[in-house]
């Protein structure tokens, strides 16, 4: 079983314009809502995937309830810890012209010291029968960075941690199974530029020896790059027609989790999670209408 884990979802509004226009009266001709954030994509997709798995959550306020009951519709498995604070809205605007995506992105808001207790409880219990777990997405202003560290001391489960900064420091001792940065989220994380591939896979090297098994960096369409005990990995993007970006990253993820929950090679997982990113590209709403690729 595989526990995706996170403090940051979000009320995700999609609106696709012909040609969007900064500064602007802009009708939008199709609009839709969702469940989002880097934790709810991951969940939604393994639960598409075919994957035996669960979500847990922190959501609050009005938007709060429409997440919830946007996941019971799609069917997949959830605990949602409640929370006095309500839950971010994000808007993600898609321009068909100029074939760009643009992110309005509401900051999560800080959470009490006791929705942290409460979740931190929470990933104890439902991390007792996971096999791996799944944490991402940025922490609340004022949440400790070693939370997610916290976290980890709960679980013997194969980490997958999609994490940037000042949280992958902080986890990276207790040896992740996998860390999947973009190229940007890994500059940051070792705090230096990246301009060619060896200062790269140099910098996942580094990653590496401060305890992760697999770094997996990923560059929209170009190939995706993995350094783990097999060595270095290089991985083609299939070219398609893109929709919608957001939540790629979040189904590779997803799709690399699967794999590894049902023991399969590395290369094979990484597969399985380019499939399930390269089909939620083409969709509207992220981490939606995936093809099953895991079976029972």
């Amino acid at each position: 079983m595989i526990l995706a884990a996170g403090l940051t979802p979000a009320w995700q509004q999609v609106l696709s314009f012909s040609q969007f226009v900064p500064g602007e009266v802009n009708r939008a001709h199709r609009s839709a809502w969702c469940g989002s954030g880097k934790v709810l994509n991951v969940g939604a997709a393994l639960h598409q995937l075919g994957a035996s798995a669960r979500t847990l959550c922190l959501v609050g306020g009005p938007s709060g309830e429409l997440i919830a009951a946007d996941f019971a519709r799609l069917g997949a498995s959830v605990r949602w810890i409640r929370s006095q604070v309500p839950t971010r809205t994000c808007t993600t605007i898609l321009d068909e012209t100029t074939r760009t995506t643009t992110e309005l992105v509401e900051n999560s808001h800080p959470i009490p010291e006791e929705d942290r207790a409460a979740f931190l409880s929470a990933f104890a219990e439902e991390s007792r029968t996971a096999n791996v777990v799944v944490l991402s997405g940025s922490l609340p202003e004022s949440t400790p960075a070693d939370f997610y560290r916290q976290l980890l001391e709960q679980t013997t489960a194969k980490a997958v941690l999609d994490i940037r900064g000042a949280e992958l420091e902080a986890a990276l001792p207790l040896r992740p199974f996998v860390v999947k940065p973009n190229r940007e989220e890994l500059s940051r994380t070792v705090g230096r530029e990246m301009t060619t591939e060896d200062a790269l896979v140099s910098a996942m090297s580094e990653i590496r020896d401060r305890g992760a098994a697999w770094v997996v960096v990923s560059q929209g369409e170009a190939p995706l790059l993995a350094l783990g005990p097999d060595g270095l990995l290089t991985l083609p993007i299939p070219q398609v027609n893109v929709i919608n970006p957001i939540g790629c990253g979040d189904c590779l993820a997803a799709g690399i989790a699967a794999g590894i929950d049902q023991q399969y090679p590395m290369r094979q997982c990484l597969e399985i999670g380019i499939r399930a990113a390269v089909m939620n590209a083409q969709e509207l709403l992220p981490a939606r209408n995936l093809t099953k690729l895991i079976e029972d």
